[in-house]
């Protein structure tokens, strides 16, 4: 894969860059949108207006916004349970997934999925899921879809560091590789899967090795550069358009906060949050686009409002939207179906 110069430039030189304005421009009001949705969703967590578990995706955000600027339409998406990202870089209603936040009925999911179920079929975000590792599977049974219908679109299936330890990831890949399925199966490898580094659960610290086992393509990216995922998933996904099957990728990024809002992460250091903080995929496309005269402080500025008041009208429209009725309880359990037989 080509290389791509894409440092933020420190002597007043523009920066080096083969991609376009328009795409640094989707980037930078795309993954703000989602940073400011997950600060505001823990500061309503920590005012209790949010309950239950909340995954939140601040500092990955490179990792969704730099694989749907890849993509094409009518691509499915699934992951797992820190699924807030996803739905916004893909372009779901903020209002319906702040009011799945607040339970609401106005929701995403109806108000019965919370924070770790996610699902926008006008996206084609097929669900954040809340069993480590369930999606994985899942992801290789779109794929299989796709590739039976010949849609030629792709799935990309994603997945925590530690999800690879369930026996159902290797037996994915295994099916995924053997069929030839479009999937790409994505680690977004954040370094402590639940609290615990990969370096103390496993011989194999460079995740994507994972994919030789089954003669997989596989390749580590840079997760907190939108450039390197961008080239990462467009390569692979061509690569399965035509009919050559799945590929692993590993995304090393960084979660800022903890894993839940109920984890203070006190098992790793100040210097090494700051480290990534200083990586931050935010600025560095803000700096891109101010040191190519692609934007002004004032242009950025305003986007900033903006994405403040889409955030704020969200949480507006959630606190203001009502709870599921009590009925709401028996519906979406089964499909409705006309069965050519009756059970005594």
């Amino acid at each position: 894969m080509e290389k791509v110069k894409n440092k933020a430039s420190k002597n007043g030189k523009a920066s080096q860059t083969k991609h376009p304005k328009e795409r640094y421009q989707f980037w930078f009001e795309n993954m703000l949108l989602m940073r400011r949705f997950e600060e505001k969703a823990g500061q309503l967590y920590g005012q209790q207006k949010i309950k239950g578990f909340c995954h939140l995706y601040i500092g990955q955000e490179a990792c969704a916004s730099g694989a749907v600027s890849a993509s094409i339409k009518g691509d499915k998406w699934i992951t797992a349970y820190r699924d807030h990202g996803l739905p916004l870089a893909l372009g779901s209603e903020p209002n319906a997934l702040m009011a799945e936040l607040f339970a609401k009925a106005t929701g995403c999911s109806k108000g019965k999925g919370g924070s770790m179920h996610f699902f926008d079929k006008e996206v084609n975000f097929l669900g954040g899921h809340g069993i480590v590792g369930a999606q994985v599977p899942m992801g290789a049974g779109i794929a299989f879809s796709e590739k039976y219908n010949k849609t030629g679109k792709v799935c990309f299936c994603y997945m925590g560091d530690g999800a690879v330890r369930q026996g159902a990831f290797h037996e994915a890949l295994n099916m995924a590789m053997n069929w030839k399925l479009p999937v790409i199966f994505v680690i977004e490898n954040n370094g402590y899967a639940m609290g615990t580094s990969v370096q103390r659960t496993s011989n194999v610290t460079e995740l994507y090795k994972l994919g030789s086992a089954f003669d997989m393509p596989s390749e580590a990216v840079n997760g907190m550069s939108p450039e390197a995922i961008h080239d990462a998933f467009y390569e692979a996904a061509e690569r399965a358009r035509r009919g050559e099957g799945p590929t692993l990728l590993e995304l090393r990024t960084y979660r800022y906060k903890g894993h839940s809002m109920s984890d203070p992460a006190k098992y790793r250091t100040k210097e090494e949050l700051e480290d990534y903080k200083n990586q931050d995929p935010i600025e560095h496309v803000r700096g891109v686009l101010l040191e190519n005269g692609w934007a002004t402080e004032l242009e950025l500025e305003t986007i900033e409002s903006k994405i403040k008041d889409i955030v704020n009208a969200s949480v507006t429209f959630a606190e203001e939207s009502p709870f599921p009725t009590a009925d709401e309880v028996y519906k979406d359990v089964y499909a409705e179906a006309d069965y050519p037989y009756i059970i005594d």
